[in-house]
């Protein structure tokens, strides 16, 4: 059986902009397993599988639902030892872990306080209405409050990308010569921002960007398929 993606949507459902889906759909492209994906609204992630995960990816292969991009990595790994590692051993899991890690603390806060208002403009009236409601109440102020000043605070971010910028001048990825499960955990909130907001967070001249077209370009260009928001 065809193993199926439930990935996050926005009103336009083929705009499929949650990072941590696009964590696990590479990592699906990565084991070159066949699959199929089916765009979920916010406001129905809870009708997958009777309620089976509060947020999406969830992934279901055959009936096996597995949730959470990072253990979508580990069961893929697990159950298909025979397909290309994501981890290349229990080190690379380690270390994965810690760029996910600096990922949810150092790059998704500032990004989503730049882009807020963007997904918040690209949803369908029912999710517009839960995602203002759920993340006012987070931020306690209002979306466009939070995301306006973004230009001032574009290069504090660039700043804090320092430590991949240091490691891709000297090798093309982060897990080495070919990417691992680690570059997805970083293209993903990239790739977050490239497809619901014309708000570019990258200098062109960056050695972060060279990776990051490098990921796009990847599994025939996968990452490309997906148009950036104009």
């Amino acid at each position: 059986m065809t193993i199926v993606l439930y990935e996050l949507c926005a009103g336009d459902q083929a705009r499929r902009f949650s990072p941590h889906c696009w964590k696990a759909r590479m990592a699906l492209a990565h084991k070159q397993l066949v699959y199929e994906t089916r765009p979920t609204p916010f406001t129905r992630i809870k009708e997958i599988a009777g309620g089976f995960s509060p947020t999406v990816p969830v992934v279901d292969d055959g009936g096996k639902l597995v949730r959470d991009s990072f253990d979508i990595a580990l069961y893929l790994d697990e159950t298909y030892p025979d397909r290309p590692t994501l981890f290349g051993g229990e080190g690379g899991k380690a270390t994965a872990r810690f760029v996910e890690s600096w990922a949810l603390t150092a790059l998704h806060p500032p990004l989503l306080g730049m882009i807020i208002g963007d997904i918040h403009a690209a949803l369908a009236a029912p999710d517009r209405a839960y995602f203002r409601e759920s993340r006012e109440k987070r931020f306690g102020k209002r979306l466009e409050d939070v995301q306006t000043g973004r230009e001032g605070r574009v290069e504090g971010f660039r700043q804090a990308l320092q430590p991949l910028r240091h490691l891709l001048e000297r090798q093309p990825f982060i897990g080495g010569q070919t990417p691992l499960f680690a570059d997805y955990v970083v293209f993903g909130p990239l790739q977050w921002v490239r497809v619901i907001s014309p708000f570019r967070v990258l200098a062109a001249d960056d050695a972060v960007t060279a990776w990051f077209d490098r990921c796009l370009d990847l599994y025939d260009g996968l990452g490309r398929t997906m148009p950036a928001a104009a």
